[in-house]
Order: structure tokens, then sequence, then C-alpha cells
């Protein structure tokens, strides 16, 4: 099928540690009431619009996928197929997963957290041992040989992503399919840096909201612009 080839992305709605402003990563938190109201808003604006997707793709963590389903339901799409990937979930980061942020930046200095944040290519400290244990007799994880990461840049999280995207995503998207991808903030940055080849100190400044649908239409290349659904 020709270009423009059909994309919807959707980071998860607000969870019960984005309230709490803790780094969440790879921790499975669910949403909170407002990332709810958050992701069916979600779905009616995917209806309203006629963007209806025929095929989701999600990461293995619960807001991702409870975001995708009240979505879908109130879309009246909950039928379609799904593929879930670890190739989606969240950075990775490391020893903050579980701390707050704030705090965070008066132990360590606001810069230094910005930087570990925002950064493109720099890695937050590594997780703990005790905490890597817990990740890693994680069935998701263990039973389909994954290994956790013990940190991640936005960098690691494109490069783990990125074959995903050309293996699996683009090849459905050829096929006509509107894909809708229900992930993370820095996973979906990831991929809006590569579609609309923004440069590494750019990315840094790029904020996706919670519960938002994005809508692309991506040329042969698979790249484009994204437009937010309100």
């Amino acid at each position: 099928m020709p270009a423009p080839y059909k994309l919807v992305i959707l980071r998860h709605g607000r969870s019960e540690w984005n309230e709490k402003n803790l780094f969440t990563g790879w921790v499975d938190v669910p949403l909170n009431e407002q990332g709810t109201t958050e992701a069916i808003q979600a779905g009616k604006l995917l209806k309203e619009s006629g963007w209806l997707p025929d095929l989701l793709y999600t990461s293995l963590l619960r807001r991702a996928i409870v975001t995708a389903n009240l979505a879908l339901d109130k879309a009246d799409r909950l039928w379609i197929p799904v593929k879930r990937s670890w190739r989606l979930n969240e950075r990775h980061y490391g020893g903050l997963q579980g701390l707050n942020k704030a705090e965070s930046a008066q132990k360590h200095g606001e810069k230094q957290v910005k930087i570990w944040r925002r950064s493109y290519d720099t890695q937050p400290p590594e997780t703990s041992e005790e905490d890597r244990k817990t990740e890693d007799f994680d069935g998701r994880y263990r039973n389909a040989g994954i290994e956790v990461p013990k940190t991640e840049c936005l960098k690691d999280v494109l490069e783990r992503a990125l074959p995903y995207w050309k293996s699996d995503i683009v090849p459905d998207l050829k096929k006509g399919k509107v894909v809708l991808i229900a992930a993370h903030g820095n996973s979906l940055r990831a991929l809006m840096k590569y579609m609309e080849d923004i440069a590494d100190e750019d990315i840094t400044e790029v904020e996706i909201p919670t519960g938002v649908p994005i809508i692309y239409e991506l040329d042969e290349e698979f790249k484009g612009m994204g437009i937010q659904l309100r």
C-alpha cells in the first residue's frame, strides 16, 4: 500500500507514581483515577476523529496495557489483534527507580538529575543487586529469556525499540493497517526521534503528554510529524 501510512502513538494515562513524582521505569504500577479518565478520553478522540486502529502494539507493563484496553473499549475496537513486547517498555531508570524526583535533585543536584532524566546518552546509576534479583525473577522476563537492563539512557531505548519497529511494526504499516502503539514517555520519545529526525540535543526538551493520542501519516521512508488529537 502506498504512503501515507497511518500510525497512532499513545502514552499511558497518568499513573500512581506519576502522581507521587517517583521514577517509575520498569516498575509495574497501575493507573490512577486521572489516568483512567485520560485513557477513556483517548478512545473517544480516536472514535470521533475516525482514526480507528486495526492493530495494537504495547509494552509488557500494565499502565500501557490498561490504557490501551480502556481506549479501545471506548472506541469500540477492543477486538483488534494485540502484540506485546518488552522492547516497548519504559526506559529502565536503574538505581533511580522508586525514588522521588525532587528529593533526588536535592541529593545529587538538580543539574545532574536533569542530565540523567533528559540526556540522550547518559545513563543513571545502575540498579542495586537486590532490586535486580527481584526483576530477574519476574515471569514476564525470565520465562522469555529477557535480560532486564541494569540502567538505560534514551539512546539505549532507541537501540532496543528500533529493531522491533523495523521487523514487526513497519511490515504491518505496509499492509495498510492503522497501527496503535500504546507505550511510555521514553519508548515513544525514542520512536518519535527516529520518525521526526529530531537531533540528539533537541530530543531532551520533547515531552509527550499522558493519555493524548498523537497521529502520524508517514511517508515511504516511514517518517513524518505527529499531530496531537485534542
